[in-house]
């Protein structure tokens, strides 16, 4: 009897460090970002986002979130929300992308991300795989938390990774300020 209880406890005590261990990206700054199109929504419209288009435009910060609608993500997005307008000012789009359908994505994207900026939907965890931010301890294609700052030539400018939500955004802004100068 002691065995059942005792079982539980350690398979949450791993799926507890998986969610909250720190988080890994093997980009370097200086690789080449791989290129993508997604499906992706912004305000609950959904769109063909290109990553070569977005580049045409000026720098790309790429976040990879774990899972639409949970704790962390949407506290994640909020904060890109919130600094939406200071990225724009440096001349940088945003985007999110997880493995959630486009479905719910639409909703994610006005309600956690405000319409203020694009999600993106990778079905089959292709872009997760390239970018090399699978989340290891959870078997499938949910990604780790990591953030890219992808310079205007394609390349990785820069690079936060932590599951934790908080600091990724003033890395990337920080990232975006260095990038201009």
């Amino acid at each position: 009897m002691l065995l059942h209880s005792i079982r539980p406890l350690a398979v949450l005590a791993t799926l507890a460090f998986a969610l909250t261990g720190a988080a890994h990206a093997t980009l370097a700054v200086g690789a080449a970002a791989p290129e993508f199109s997604a499906e992706a929504a912004v305000g609950g419209q959904p769109f063909k986002f290109k990553l070569a288009e977005a580049l045409k435009q000026g720098p790309v910060v790429l976040y990879f979130y774990p899972k639409a609608f949970t704790s962390g993500c949407t506290v994640e997005a909020h904060q890109f929300a919130e600094a939406t307008d200071k990225f724009k000012a440096r001349g940088v789009t945003v985007i999110g992308m997880s493995n959630d359908d486009i479905d719910t994505l639409k909703k994610f994207s006005v309600e956690a991300c405000r319409s203020k900026f694009a999600v993106a939907a990778d079905a089959g965890g292709k872009v997760i795989k390239d970018y090399d931010v699978a989340l290891k301890m959870v078997p499938g294609t949910m990604a780790d938390r990591v953030s890219y700052l992808i310079s205007a030539d394609g390349k990785v400018a820069a690079v936060h990774a932590s599951m934790n939500p908080d600091g990724h955004i003033d890395a990337m802004l920080k990232a975006a300020e260095q990038l201009k100068k």
